[in-house]
């Protein structure tokens, strides 16, 4: 039986990579990180995306509150705020998580190992948002290499892949990928702040909005939002 294991975080990207693989692979499996993030709905709704998908979720915690140096997870730091992505920070975004993907992608290996699953699936991508460093397609080889040289994989003819399907995509473009899969966007979170309801001035939710201002389609997650008199 051919399996893959996602890393799960129910954002954007990550759950286009789950319908991505339910989409090749007989077993998926969703790996989702409680890692101290400031927002924490998105652990919420990536239950509810895995319950409705039937898909194996495992929730692994690793507090990286504890480095702290990002937005994302110190909330004593401010998160930016735009009105476009033009404004974007230069160099390293506050919001980058200090190898955030690097431990992700170690403890997944782990888990890879234990289960014997050979595959694991990504949504990075660096199109839109360049310069984080940890979602680069040399990154992801080297991981690789790394996982693969420091695990029992290094015995076994059989190695264990990195896959990340979306690295040399736009936003929009991977929204028209799911869309091809019928993927159910509306409770895929993205927003930094930490709510449900978008609050369209981080990073995250502008570059969102703009991806779907370009497929010409309102977000599906607005839609639920709106249906249910959240906004």
């Amino acid at each position: 039986m051919k399996k893959s294991i996602v890393l799960f975080s129910g954002g954007l990207d990550s759950t286009t990579a789950i319908y991505w693989a339910l989409d090749r692979y007989e077993k998926v499996f969703a790996l989702t990180f409680d890692y101290g993030q400031r927002n924490r709905i998105e652990l919420d709704m990536a239950g509810k995306v895995a319950q409705k998908l039937n898909v194996p979720q495992k929730v692994l915690r690793v507090n990286l509150k504890q480095i702290g140096g990002s937005s994302l997870t110190d909330t004593k730091l401010s998160l930016p705020q735009y009105e476009k992505m033009e404004e974007g920070e230069e160099g390293l975004p506050s919001t980058y998580v200090p190898f955030r993907n690097g431990i992700f992608l170690a403890l997944a290996a782990a888990w890879a190992e234990v289960t014997g699953i050979k595959e694991i699936i990504c949504g990075f991508n660096v199109i839109d948002s360049p310069n984080y460093p940890d979602t680069r397609k040399q990154f992801v080889q080297a991981m690789q290499e790394a996982i693969n040289l420091g695990t029992k994989a290094s015995l076994s003819p059989e190695k264990i892949q990195i896959i990340a399907p979306f690295l040399k995509m736009k936003k929009s473009d991977i929204i028209k990928e799911g869309l091809s899969l019928n993927v159910d966007y509306s409770f895929a979170i993205s927003c930094y702040c930490g709510g449900e309801i978008p609050c369209q001035k981080c990073s995250s939710c502008v570059l969102r909005q703009k991806a779907w201002e370009k497929v010409g389609l309102q977000d599906p997650l607005i839609l639920r939002l709106e249906e249910e008199g959240k906004i």
